[in-house]
């Protein structure tokens, strides 16, 4: 299956971008325009440009060609490019009808011919999208040429029995416009401090708390940890939710995405806090990005930041210092030249 395409995998660059859901916080609060997250993304060397065109485009989704030139010329005026294009399939748009097969396609192919009118060659593709349903799409991603990376997130991971469905369907249609799209979500080694905060702020005791992080730490099963907040330790509705959030927090090995390098072309960095000497707590990108280097991937890779619901309650959102502290730790991983940390 994998030995395919390896003798596709040629010597590559990882390079840097962001997505603009980073920057969700400020833009939902009119504190930034999608323009100032394109001009700050470039002050800091993070050239490619994932975009939410749900979010990003008001017209979305009859996008006017006047609209694609404008992004167009926006994009390239700060020196970056258009990485990625995230789709959404909305198969209960009506509360009275579910999509069928057909229409999904449908959906898919209008997002396949947008993202192609943008000049994006990458798509990615929601985990919950059926492989036969993509595969009737294949012929679609082809002809525009377009790349439809399944997103590969918690709690799935990359060799999920659903993930490989999508890796045997690209194998049998002998198709390079379908594969995978990581999501980095899936290499949580440690649990998220930012996490532990605020549901102490929300009334977990740090004992009980302390037992979770530890149970993640050992990786026990996540429903053993659960069962053991719920009904041995009696732990209140927050320190149960606490503990069910290990249901979605898997750490899988960083050695096997180098097997899949040729599966995908772009990566979604998430990310929930950077430290201010710009290390990630939570995620193992010391030891991911690595394996990329080595494996001769070439893509960007495209900072998420979701923290800012972790610490909205108590503090201002920067996301910005937060996306630029993750590119001083990509420089650094990466053999860039880098930069102060803050």
């Amino acid at each position: 299956m994998l030995q395919r395409w390896a003798s596709l995998v040629m010597a590559g660059t990882v390079k840097r971008g962001v997505s603009l859901y980073s920057f969700q916080e400020e833009l939902f609060l009119g504190q930034m325009t999608v323009e100032d997250c394109v001009a700050f993304a470039a002050s800091i060397g993070a050239n490619g440009i994932e975009i939410l065109p749900e979010q990003n485009i008001a017209t979305f989704p009859n996008v006017s060609d006047a609209e694609v030139g404008a992004w167009q010329e926006m994009v390239a005026r700060h020196g970056c490019e258009l990485t990625c294009y995230d789709m959404f399939l909305d198969t209960k748009l009506r509360r009275d009808h579910v999509m069928s097969d057909d229409e999904q396609v449908e959906s898919i192919r209008r997002d396949l011919v947008l993202c192609n009118r943008l000049g994006i060659r990458n798509m990615r593709v929601l985990v919950f999208v059926r492989p036969d349903i993509l595969a009737r799409c294949v012929p679609y991603a082809e002809e525009l040429d377009v790349h439809m990376g399944v997103e590969v997130h918690a709690p799935w991971h990359i060799e999920h029995a659903w993930i490989l469905r999508t890796v045997e369907e690209a194998d049998r249609l002998g198709t390079r416009h379908l594969g995978l799209l990581p999501d980095m979500g899936i290499f949580m080694k440690h649990y998220p401090p930012v996490w532990r905060a605020r549901f102490e702020r929300e009334g977990a005791c740090p004992e009980i708390a302390q037992f979770i992080v530890d149970q993640h730490e050992a990786k026990i099963m996540a429903e053993y940890t659960i069962y053991e907040v719920a009904v041995k330790l009696k732990g209140n509705p927050t320190e149960v939710r606490m503990a069910e959030t290990l249901r979605h927090s898997p750490y899988s090995n960083p050695k096997r995405i180098r097997d899949y390098i040729p599966y995908f072309r772009h990566i979604q960095a998430k990310f929930y806090e950077m430290t201010p000497d710009a290390r990630d707590p939570s995620l193992a990108y010391d030891e991911v990005i690595p394996e990329l280097i080595a494996g001769g991937w070439d893509g960007y890779l495209s900072s998420e930041y979701e923290g800012n619901r972790w610490v909205q309650d108590v503090e201002a959102v920067d996301s910005r210092e937060q996306v630029r502290r993750q590119h001083v730790m990509f420089e650094r991983l990466l053999g860039e030249t880098g930069r102060e940390t803050a």
